[in-house]
């Protein structure tokens, strides 16, 4: 019973650390278009050598 001391604080510390970095992710625009990078694939309109 006593690992509980340790195990709960610490997966509360990691539950907090996840939900920060998702909240930072958020912020700085991660997930505006996530439909953008999939439709982008399949369209056509690119060339096999990119430009210099």
């Amino acid at each position: 019973m006593e690992i509980l001391l340790i195990l709960i604080p610490v997966s509360l510390f990691l539950g907090a650390v996840g939900l920060v970095g998702f909240f930072w992710l958020l912020k700085r625009g991660q997930f505006d278009d996530p439909e953008g990078d999939a439709n982008r694939i399949l369209n056509g309109d690119y060339d096999d050598k990119p430009k210099r």
